[in-house]
């Protein structure tokens, strides 16, 4: 038999410290894993079945005898990369060890979905359960790895020097999880986010970039990006050929987007009305210089958020028309059962999380990396340490994984509202809410929409993506489901055979109704949504000759100064 581990690549991995993690910044990795109400309803749940769980302990124990005199066929997934090198299968007794550890490994998590945990416990002791489990690996083991020993054969012992000494290294501060990423792997405006393009204005909140046209004529309406509010904008402009940045210029369409500044201490008044005028503000420029009534808003995570409730704001205030079209990408409005993160979430906890970032100033995204990396234990954590410290080698170098490492603070105000949305769950009821003094209701948005999710999506579930789009009063609502993870699904650029995509209007069905009716369609959704803004971008028009213009200038080239600031 096979036994199954999620695997996935590092391109699937990475995601930003979004605010679904805000709430994990007062109980780090050691709290989520001490036993605790869910624990107790586990082990209560199994003791209430005591001939299944004979009968799976039985199973074991035959199986551990069979694996004992070599009779067994336990084997790992097709898709378990921990066990590939020759001598898990060629060696009596790491082979043992293997399928001595994947036979307990399938036990545990039958037991686990024979528990039938309701869905919070369930979120919290999966953590739990799949950190142990990933933990006791024997591929981990450095006494008994066949990596390591090779690497130490091959590099006469160094391996094992330059291992320790980036254990140290990594340990010695926050997050004191194995390196991704070497520091120095990819430079800012060099190597990544290298489009083309100058800061026309620069606020104390954000700068605003005005990309240079790429093609002859140009779209009439914009389009204007609105990154998450705790990581750096350039996920959107990682590097020629994968950038949507660079992908949209080609493609005939106007692109701004707003570069948020890394907040200090002292700016930790700033709060949801903060972000939300900072948008409204990066409008008006956008606007002025391309000499339109509107623009469309494309923002992601915990930006969507916000420019979901600007756009209600402008609905309700007589402006909705200024939104020629509202796209949101992997962005949670309904946070109700949201995975691991909502989960986690408790009036005490989230609490204590806001009178943490409050007695600083901010929250920093390096105080949630080390509970983010443990939720994706094999491939974010013991891959590391089988690679960083077993074969004392560094780590790959992957623009995606220097974008995830380069995090920014997110201030105590906002984190505070941020927080207390999630807990209350307060966009999904009219008025519970407020924008800049606009009650919210996400009904009042009748700009048309296009809503993207990831399929593989572990930090904002589609589920949950799909019952965010249902919120909204747009009568042509698109939602688009994508292959791969929180980011992959974003960083999707044309030309990838195994990529595809679901599209389907949003009707009101659940999820799993919308997912039958729904086209598969080959390949990146990238043209899909280009051609999706070309037709609510009136027409083409000749391309500026400047960037900017009388009143908003030049001030510096792309990427800014605000996304160098640490």
């Amino acid at each position: 038999m096979a036994t199954q581990t999620k695997t996935r690549k590092p391109d699937e991995l990475a995601a930003p410290l979004d605010l679904l993690l805000t709430t994990t910044s007062t109980r780090g990795f050691a709290g989520r894993m001490l036993p605790n109400e869910s624990w107790t309803r586990l082990a209560g749940n199994l003791a209430k079945q005591p001939g299944t769980v004979a009968d799976r302990g039985g199973k074991l124990v035959r199986e551990l005898a069979s694996i004992a005199t070599g009779d067994s066929t336990v084997a790992p997934a097709k898709a378990d990369k921990r066990f590939s090198d020759p001598a898990w299968t060629q060696n009596p007794f790491l082979h043992r060890t293997m399928q001595g550890y994947l036979a307990l490994t399938e036990t545990a998590n039958t037991l686990f979905a024979d528990a039938a945990l309701d869905w919070r416990d369930a979120e919290k002791m999966r953590f739990v359960l799949d950190n142990i489990l990933e933990g006791l690996a024997p591929s981990n083991n450095p006494f008994i790895s066949p990596l390591g020993w090779k690497a130490l054969i091959d590099t006469g012992g160094m391996s094992m020097v330059r291992g320790l000494s980036a254990l140290v290294r990594d340990m010695a501060s926050k997050p004191r999880v194995p390196a991704m990423i070497e520091p120095d792997a990819f430079a800012v405006g060099e190597t990544v986010a290298t489009t083309k393009g100058s800061v026309v204005l620069q606020t104390r909140v954000f700068e605003l970039i005005h990309y240079a046209p790429q093609t002859p004529k140009v779209n009439a309406v914009p389009l204007l990006v609105v990154p998450p509010v705790i990581n750096k904008y350039y996920i959107m402009d990682i590097a020629p050929g994968r950038s949507q940045i660079e992908y949209f210029l080609q493609q005939g369409q106007q692109v701004f987007s707003i570069s948020w500044r890394n907040p200090l201490a002292r700016h930790r008044d700033w709060d949801l009305d903060t972000y939300g005028a900072a948008i409204i503000e990066a409008m008006d420029a956008v606007q002025d210089i391309a000499g339109t009534d509107s623009t469309h808003l494309m923002a992601s995570c915990s930006g969507g958020i916000i420019a979901a409730m600007v756009a209600a704001h402008l609905a309700a205030t007589g402006a909705g028309d200024r939104v020629a079209g509202l796209s949101l990408a992997v962005t949670v409005l309904d946070q109700d059962q949201a995975g691991f993160a909502s989960a986690a979430l408790s009036e005490s906890g989230a609490e204590k999380a806001i009178q943490a970032s409050k007695s600083k100033g901010y929250l920093d995204g390096k105080t949630m990396a080390e509970v983010f990396a443990w939720l994706r234990p094999t491939d974010l954590v013991w891959r590391y340490w089988v690679n960083n410290y077993v074969q004392g080698r560094p780590p790959a170098a992957f623009d995606v994984l220097f974008w995830n490492s380069d995090t920014t603070r997110m201030t105590a105000a906002l984190h505070r509202d941020m927080v207390r949305l999630g807990m209350s769950n307060a966009l999904t009821t009219p008025g519970a809410v407020t924008m800049l003094g606009t009650p919210i209701d996400l009904a009042d948005v009748t700009a048309d929409a296009y809503v993207i999710g990831g399929i593989a999506d572990h930090i904002s579930p589609w589920q949950a993506c799909y019952r965010s789009a249902g919120l909204l009063g747009s009568k042509d609502n698109t939602f688009v489901l994508s292959t791969s993870g929180h980011i992959a699904a974003l960083v999707n650029p044309p030309g990838n055979p195994r990529a595809s995509f679901r599209s389907a209007p949003v009707d009101g069905d659940t999820p799993e109704e919308w997912m039958e009716q729904s086209e598969l369609s080959k390949d990146s959704w990238w043209p899909h949504y280009a051609a999706w803004l070309a037709d609510r971008s009136g027409d083409r028009v000749p391309a500026p000759a400047a960037l900017g213009n009388g009143k908003f200038q030049p001030l510096a080239p792309a990427p800014g100064t605000y996304v160098h600031q640490n």
